[in-house]
């Protein structure tokens, strides 16, 4: 009797357990984790971190955004620097849709087409974009529009701010300030595609037409950073034989800019006219070389080093 009842005991001990660990296992998964969709909304900017990228393919839309949203299946992009921050209360412009599921997004852009990626969440702020038709990744960096540094952005781009518009028009001189060659130059232009280092320059009357300019010379520029300074930046123009030219480059709004040549001391301000928006498809704007280059971020190694200290002294 007492082996019987000992029996019983272990069987109902066993029973016990057994009961006990199911429980446990179905409490584990009934409390699912993020779906894709609440990962992609969890933020309402993704910003497109371009020196990240990982493979030698290119998505088109994601090569030439700043940043991404995914709001009830409607893709919107930040792809200028003009307007940056404002265009669309800070999210951009409408350039698509998406379907997300099971960890898969596709993407209908509405003029680059069909794209499919895996997303993998890295971490709480970051999720990767792996595109398995060109097997590339692309790494994006979640922000809230409250907590975006639309300044850093803006200032940390400034080369593709100088590409927007068709060209910059000089439209003040200072009286102060020697006498210099640049005085001659009346509009600059800065080239998207290549290398992102292409300018022109014209003589032609202020007030011309910027589509009918005569473009007198081509040469490459650099913008380079000033130490302790986020905003205030240098322009170098290569004029080649005849030597660079070197400004202190202060943005004054989305459409105008102001240029101090240390040289000669005199200060120009340029405006900007004929401002190129990259909707949904690469705007493109004359390349002597190239007519058919489209605007698109790329990798940057290094930028420009700083050619000279800020001078000015007021």
């Amino acid at each position: 009797m007492k082996t019987i009842k000992l029996l019983l005991s272990f069987a109902l001990t066993i029973t016990l357990f057994t009961s006990c660990y199911t429980e446990v296992v179905v409490d584990d998964f009934a409390e699912p984790g993020i779906n894709i969709n609440q990962l992609l909304s969890s933020h309402e900017l993704w910003y497109v971190d371009i020196n990240s990228t990982s493979g030698y393919g290119e998505t088109p839309f994601l090569q030439k955004a700043f940043t991404i949203s995914f709001r009830n299946g409607v893709v919107f992009a930040n792809n200028n620097i003009v307007g940056l921050g404002s265009n669309g209360n800070g999210f951009g412009i409408a350039v698509g849709d998406y379907d997300a599921y099971n960890m898969i997004l596709d993407v209908y852009h509405d003029i680059d087409g069909f794209s499919t990626f895996d997303v993998y969440q890295i971490d709480n702020n970051t999720i990767e974009l792996y595109n398995p038709n060109n097997d590339t990744s692309y790494f994006l960096d979640g922000y809230q529009r409250s907590n975006f540094d639309y300044d850093f952005v803006f200032y940390d781009n400034i080369h593709y701010f100088l590409q927007e518009y068709e060209a910059w028009e000089k439209t003040y001189t200072s009286d102060f300030g020697a006498i210099n060659e640049f005085d001659n130059e009346n509009y600059l232009q800065f080239l998207a595609g290549g290398n992102d280092s292409e300018f022109r320059s014209s003589q032609d009357a202020t007030g011309s037409n910027y589509s009918n300019l005569y473009w007198d010379y081509t040469g490459v520029y650099g913008v380079g950073d000033v130490t302790g300074n986020m905003y205030l930046k240098t322009l170098t123009l290569d004029y080649d034989y005849l030597g660079n030219e070197y400004f202190e480059l202060n943005v004054i709004n989305d459409g105008k800019i102001e240029l101090y040549h240390p040289n000669s001391e005199t200060v120009y301000e340029f405006t900007g006219r004929g401002y190129i928006q990259y909707l949904k498809t690469g705007n493109i704007k004359g390349d002597l070389k190239n007519p058919n280059v489209e605007k698109k971020r790329k990798y940057r190694k290094d930028k420009v080093a700083n050619p000279r200290e800020n001078t000015r002294t007021s």
